[in-house]
């Protein structure tokens, strides 16, 4: 077909993790809102399929500085599918589709004077 380069095997492992994009919540919040809800998501998530111990480290690789966060999703055997962690697999196919909430802050996040 001429396009052989697309065919050419993507180790989908080796993503160098990232932030997600700037973004903005529905409605200006407080750290204390953002808090709330990641607790709310982390407990619920499992729920939702998967394997805890992929959902323990994706919760510690969200709360990581992004070189210890991409040694923990490389050493958990998670796939990354989008860069900023929001759909993910393990080794088994399950996704694992993260919230930006928990991945970063909201531009519009109400700082404490």
């Amino acid at each position: 077909m001429g396009c052989a380069g697309s065919r050419d095997k993507v180790d989908e492992t080796s993503k160098k993790i990232r932030k997600p994009k700037s973004w903005k919540h529905s409605e200006a919040i407080t750290r204390e809102q953002l808090t709330q809800m990641r607790e709310e998501f982390w407990d619920t998530a499992p729920h939702y399929g998967g394997r805890k111990e992929i959902w323990d480290a994706l919760r510690a690789a969200a709360e990581a500085d992004l070189t210890l966060a991409q040694a923990i999703v490389d050493s958990a055997g998670v796939i990354v599918q989008n860069p900023d962690l929001t759909i993910c697999y393990d080794e088994r196919g399950a996704k694992y589709e993260l919230p930006k909430y928990v991945l970063s802050e909201p531009t519009n996040l109400i700082r404490d004077s």
